[in-house]
């Protein structure tokens, strides 16, 4: 019996060691993906959001940190109109338009300006999910909540931009930045990004709308030129081994506790105002009304709260964001190009 048990023992652990190799032979082997040859940096998807906007102008004027070896960057101003005005949008929100019914919208007179945009950006960097489509979109934002320099992630299987990611968060460090997964089954987001093949949100903050800060705009920069750093060594052959990254996942919005007329009656907590990326456990607080009381979080879940009394979500219903942290995982990648020359 014992020799049994032993041989069982033995006959397990050179199993194990087997499944091993062959998942560490899996995990290794390389794909190819195809080179990034055309990348666009988009600002003022939203007109009152000042980081992109300045960043954009001053690159269509003097482009030379953004060019790469064997790409075409083209900086664009996404919503002009909104920019002269600096308002986040003249008639809706050009960063939700960009799905299906929107882009085959009949061009009338009386059409959103914010469509008849979209078409037109749909029909110069897309058309959106076809093999024309621009290879990779930098869309870059500012929010009024306290995320940092925050990457928006918009598929959990797109390989190729969660090694950039890594890539971006390792150049970064020891600085935080977060990744922020917008996945979701019933929350459909529409991005002016989407047309691109790798979608790419850069979200940092905090910085108020129609307002410029220096280390705000630095911050967004330095990602930028990162994400163009990692597209030049991809193209030119160096392959990146599996990596895994951590990311927030969005699970849903939180509005603000409203009366019978649909108002406001609470405001974001001191101890939750501030705190983007933290995590958030049962018993503490969310919300403080006028009169002292707390209405905390009642949930055993421990969540990570993001966009925390951003002022553009008012409108929007919306006082926070609750996420989840997970790990995600990518393939060993290389550009195609290589591949064929190592052949």
């Amino acid at each position: 019996l014992l020799e049994t048990k032993v041989l069982l023992h033995c006959f397990l652990f050179c199993f194990q060691q087997l499944l091993e190799l062959l998942q560490s032979m899996t995990s290794s082997s390389v794909v190819d993906k195809p080179p990034v040859r055309r990348v666009a940096i988009f600002g003022g998807t939203h007109g009152n959001e000042l980081s992109g906007v300045f960043l954009v102008k001053h690159w269509q004027e003097n482009g030379a940190e953004i060019q790469r070896r064997g790409v075409e960057v083209k900086p664009f101003l996404t919503n002009p109109r909104a920019v002269k005005k600096c308002t986040r949008y003249i008639d809706c929100d050009l960063n939700r338009v960009f799905d299906p019914d929107n882009l085959g919208r009949t061009v009338v007179e009386d059409i959103p300006y914010e469509v008849r945009r979209a078409q037109e950006i749909n029909h110069i960097f897309g058309p959106k999910g076809s093999d024309d489509a621009y290879d990779l979109i930098f869309d870059l934002h500012n929010t009024t909540s306290n995320m940092g320099g925050t990457l928006i992630l918009e598929s959990s299987r797109d390989d190729f931009t969660i090694q950039m990611f890594h890539y971006i968060k390792n150049a970064l460090a020891p600085e935080h930045c977060p990744v922020l997964l917008i996945e979701h089954p019933s929350l459909k987001y529409a991005t002016t990004r989407s047309v691109a093949k790798h979608p790419v949100g850069v979200e940092v903050g905090p910085q108020p709308q129609g307002v410029l800060r220096a280390d705000i705009l630095d911050k967004m920069r330095k990602i930028v030129k990162h994400g163009l750093d990692f597209v030049q060594l991809f193209n030119e052959g160096k392959e990146f081994p599996p990596c895994t990254i951590e990311v927030f996942k969005i699970t849903e919005k939180v509005d603000y506790p409203r009366n019978k007329d649909d108002e406001v009656i609470a405001i974001i907590h001191p101890k939750l105002q501030d705190q983007d990326w933290q995590p958030l456990n049962n018993g503490d607080p969310l919300f403080l009304t006028l009169d002292g009381g707390v209405i905390a979080y009642k949930e055993d879940c421990t969540v990570y709260p993001t966009f925390i009394n951003e002022a553009a979500y008012y409108e929007k219903k919306q006082a926070f964001v609750k996420t989840v942290k997970l790990k995600l995982s990518a393939k060993h990648i290389r550009s195609s190009v290589s591949a064929q020359n190592i052949s």
